[in-house]
C-alpha cells in the first residue's frame, strides 16, 4: 500500500498585485486545495515554505492559513507539514504549534528545529521519533512510515553560522552549497530501505527557472545550492522558492518545485499552476503527476499596437473578463484621464495602462552639447523625449520648487555641520 503525499507551496498569503488585494483569489485557492486533498486521498501534506508575504502578515492572511491546515488535517486523519520559507517569520509560524500538533499539524521554523517537541495527540498521526531537522510518521492509514528531512529557509542567520569569511561572491556560494550538503548527508543517515523517504526544504538550485514575484536577494547569488548535493536515496524532494513549477532534471533523486498557486507578477503570464501528488512505496520508484489548479484570476498582457481604438475594442468586447491586465498602449500622444478612466469602466481588470509613445527617432546629445544648458532646459528635454510631449509651465514651475527646496535643505545641513 502506498504512502501518498500532496506538495505545495509559496501561498504568500496576504500578497497583492499593484495594490491589488488577492485574499479572496486566494481563499478560493485553498478551498480547491482541502478538494484535491479529499477527492485524492492524501496521506501526507508538504507545504514547502513562504505561507505569508511578510514577516507580519494581516489578520485576514493568518486566519485562512489556520483555517487552511485545519481542513487540511482532516481531523487528524492525515498529516500536515509545514516549514518556513524566507519571507516567513520562523516564530510567528510556529506560534500555534501546541495547538497545531495535537491533531498531527507540524510547524517548523528553523533549520534545526524538532518535530518532537510537542506532542501529538491524534489517533492516526503519530511522530515515530525525531531529531533536530528530520523525523518518522506513522500514518495509521499507511502500512509503511515515512522519514522527512526538514530543512526550513536555511540562511546564514537562521543557520547561525557564518559560512565563510571570504568576500568573494564565488567562494561563499560554495561555502553555502557545501553547508546544505553537510546537512542533507548527516541527516540522509535516517534514510531506511524499509521507509518513504523525503525532504521537504526551501531552497534555491542551481539551475532552476525564476519569475520576478521573487523578491530575493538569493536568486542567482550566493545562497544558491548545487543540485547533486541533494539525497540521492529519496522517493521525492518537495522544495519551495520558485514561483513556476518545474522538475529538477540533474538532481539525483525525483525532485520538484510545485511554485506559487497564484500568478504574482505579470513575468508569470501564462504559467500554469499546479500541485504534485506523489505515490511512494519502499524499495520502489515514486509516482508523480501534477494537478492543474483552477483558481485565481489570470495574469495577462495585452498589446495595443494601433493604439487607444483598439485597446477600446477589446474592452467592448468583453475580452479576458475575468483576468488582471497590463495593458500597453502605442500612441503617438499622451492618454488623457478620461481615456484611461474608460478603460478601466469598461474592464475593471485592468491594471496598467503604460502608453507606449511613438516618436522619431533622434540621436542622443553628447556631453560637452548639455554641460553649458540650464537644469530646466534639460528637464523639458527631458520630458519630451520620455512623454513625446512639452511639458507644461506649471510642471515646470513645480520641478524648480522641488529642487529649490532641496538645495535649501541641503545647505542648511551643512551649516549644522558646520
Amino acid at each position: 500500500m502506498t504512502v501518498r503525499i500532496l506538495h505545495t507551496s509559496d501561498w504568500h498569503l496576504g500578497k497583492c498585485l499593484e495594490n491589488i488585494n488577492r485574499i479572496d483569489e486566494q481563499r478560493e485557492f485553498i478551498g480547491e486545495l482541502c478538494d484535491i486533498v479529499e477527492r485524492e486521498n492524501v496521506d501526507i501534506v508538504l507545504i514547502a515554505g513562504d505561507i505569508f508575504d511578510t514577516y507580519t502578515p494581516s489578520s485576514a492572511a493568518e486566519e485562512l492559513f489556520y483555517e487552511a491546515v485545519d481542513r487540511l488535517n482532516g481531523k487528524g486523519r492525515r498529516a500536515v507539514v509545514v516549514i518556513a520559507g524566507n519571507h516567513d517569520s520562523p516564530e510567528r509560524l510556529c506560534a500555534a504549534s501546541p495547538l497545531a500538533y495535537k491533531n498531527g499539524v507540524i510547524l517548523l521554523g528553523y533549520p534545526d528545529s524538532d518535530a518532537g517537541t510537542y506532542p501529538i495527540a491524534g489517533k492516526n498521526v503519530k511522530i515515530v521519533d525525531s531529531g533536530p531537522g528530520w523525523l518518522e510518521l506513522h500514518i495509521g492509514s499507511c502500512e509503511h512510515h515515512a522519514v522527512i528531512i526538514a530543512l526550513p529557509y536555511p540562511s546564514e542567520s537562521r543557520l547561525e553560522q557564518v559560512l565563510s569569511r571570504e568576500a568573494d561572491e564565488e567562494k561563499l556560494q560554495q561555502a553555502y552549497s557545501d553547508k546544505i550538503g553537510s546537512i542533507f548527508a548527516k541527516l540522509g543517515e535516517k534514510f531506511r530501505d524499509d521507509t518513504v523517504n523525503l525532504v521537504v526544504s526551501h531552497i534555491f538550485l542551481r539551475g532552476g527557472k525564476q519569475s520576478e514575484s521573487e523578491r530575493t536577494l538569493q536568486v542567482g547569488g550566493a545562497m544558491t545550492v548545487d543540485p547533486q548535493v541533494l539525497p540521492g536515496n529519496a522517493h521525492y524532494i518537495a522544495l519551495g522558492h520558485l514561483h513556476r513549477p518545474q522538475r529538477i532534471k540533474s538532481a539525483p533523486s525525483p525532485t520538484c518545485y510545485s511554485g506559487s498557486p497564484l500568478a504574482y507578477s505579470f513575468s508569470e503570464a501564462g504559467y500554469s499552476k499546479v500541485v504534485y501528488i506523489v505515490d511512494a512505496v519502499p524499495g520502489s520508484e515514486s509516482v508523480i503527476h501534477e494537478i492543474t489548479l483552477n483558481c485565481g484570476r489570470p495574469l495577462v498582457k495585452w498589446v495595443a499596437k494601433n493604439g487607444m481604438e483598439e485597446a477600446l475594442e477589446w474592452c467592448e468586447q468583453g475580452r479576458d473578463a475575468n483576468a488582471w491586465i497590463d495593458l500597453e498602449v502605442h500612441t503617438d500622444r499622451v492618454l488623457t484621464m478620461e481615456e484611461q478612466k474608460k478603460l478601466r469602466e469598461l474592464n475593471p481588470g485592468i491594471i496598467n495602462i503604460r502608453p507606449i509613445i511613438k516618436t522619431a527617432d533622434r540621436e542622443a546629445e553628447g556631453y560637452q552639447s548639455r554641460e553649458t544648458k540650464k537644469i530646466d532646459e534639460l528637464f523639458k528635454e527631458f520630458y519630451k523625449y520620455k512623454v513625446g510631449v512639452e511639458v507644461s509651465e506649471e510642471l515646470i514651475n513645480t520641478f524648480l520648487d522641488v529642487l529649490n527646496d532641496s538645495e535649501e535643505d541641503e545647505e542648511m545641513m551643512m551649516e549644522e555641520v558646520i
